[in-house]
Formats: structure tokens, C-alpha cells, sequence
């Protein structure tokens, strides 16, 4: 369940729009890398967390790549608003526009589709965090690139909003990683490389 409140998590705003910078940011809505694939990717892995406060943290997060994705929309929009067909034929961008207008559609920066393929999901609490980490990171990256790729000092402002909270859930899905290994190496949990020390012999 969730609680939906009508406005962005950030404020987005832009200097100017900017085609060209649209064609790019747009990767962060359906990139391997991207809002989409994240939200979907954590809001998946709960269910195979195996209790309560690894489960939250998934949906948590899960539910707020949703609102990072809602914010990415937002800027695309703005970027590409009052563009003509010529605008987007100078930006590289025509087949966005043969194919849908000033519509949003999850492609990566190249144009390709958005594809389930992005996203992996083991069953396993460790393998599964330990991805989401990756995840974060990757997200990260591609947002300091996206910054370097801008001068509008609005769009500079809302990306680094975005790179910090790319920062924070790789720290929270560190932390949960650390507890679930603690928690599986209890011995009434699945064995995850080392014996709980209550088990060591004098032989070991």
C-alpha cells in the first residue's frame, strides 16, 4: 500500500529547453540503468527477502525510483516542450518524433527499448543485494556523465539530487547485506562460507 501525494520528490526545472540533452537524459527513464528498470527490479526482489526489514527496504526504495522516474518524465518534457519536428531532426532524435511525438517511451540514450532482460532476480537474498548495489552504482555513473553532459544550472541541480539518493541506497542495501549475511550465518539459517563460531572445534 501506498500513499501517492501530487507532487515531485524535487523541484525539476530548466533554463531552456534542449532537445539534445532530453535525447540523452531520457536513458534514466528506460535505460539498463535507468528509474524503470530499478523500481521494478527492488519492488520484485522483496518477496524473496527472507524478513520484514529486508522486505521494507526493497519497497521503499522500490517505491521511490518510482518518483525518480516520475521526475526524469517531468524533465523530458520540459526539455522537449514547444520542439518542432526540426528541433528533434537536429538533435538526432527524428525517430523519437516519427514514432511518438512529444510522447515518452523507455528507450535508452541510443533509442533501444527498455527490455526485462535489464533486470535479474535469483531468489537470493545476498546474490539480489549484492546487484542492487551494482545497480546503484551504475546509476550513479550514468547521472555524474548526464551532469557533465549539461550547462543549465537547474538540470545540474536536479541530477545531483538524483546522484545523492543513487549515493544513500547504495549505503542502505550495504548495511541490509551485512545484516542478511549475519542473519544466515545463525545456524538455524542456510550457510552462507563460514560456521558460526558456537560450531568451531579445537580441530578447526
Amino acid at each position: 500500500m501506498w500513499i501517492y501525494e501530487k507532487k515531485l520528490e524535487h523541484p525539476v526545472k530548466i533554463s531552456c529547453p534542449d532537445v539534445a540533452f532530453a535525447k540523452l537524459v531520457i536513458t534514466q527513464y528506460g535505460g539498463p540503468d535507468g528509474e524503470l528498470s530499478a523500481s521494478l527490479r527492488y519492488l520484485n526482489q522483496r518477496y524473496s527477502m527472507p524478513f520484514d526489514n529486508a522486505k521494507a527496504l526493497l519497497t521503499d526504495i522500490g517505491t521511490e525510483e518510482l518518483a525518480h522516474m516520475e521526475m526524469i518524465a517531468a524533465l523530458v518534457y520540459k526539455l522537449t516542450e514547444g520542439a518542432c519536428p526540426e528541433d528533434y531532426q537536429a538533435a538526432g532524435w527524428g525517430g523519437q518524433y516519427v514514432q511518438h511525438d512529444n510522447g515518452l517511451f523507455w528507450t535508452d540514450a541510443n533509442g533501444i527499448p527498455w527490455s526485462a532482460k535489464y533486470i535479474a532476480a535469483l531468489g537470493d537474498p545476498i546474490t539480489d543485494l549484492v546487484e542492487d548495489m551494482a545497480a546503484e552504482q551504475k546509476a550513479r555513473a550514468t547521472y555524474e556523465h548526464l551532469i557533465q553532459m549539461t550547462s543549465d544550472p537547474c538540470v545540474k541541480d536536479m541530477l545531483r539530487f538524483l546522484w545523492e539518493r543513487e549515493v544513500v541506497h547504495f549505503q542502505r542495501f550495504g548495511e541490509m547485506l551485512n545484516t542478511v549475511q549475519d542473519w544466515q550465518a545463525q545456524k538455524q539459517h542456510l550457510w552462507c562460507g563460514h560456521r558460526p563460531p558456537e560450531e568451531e572445534t579445537e580441530e578447526d
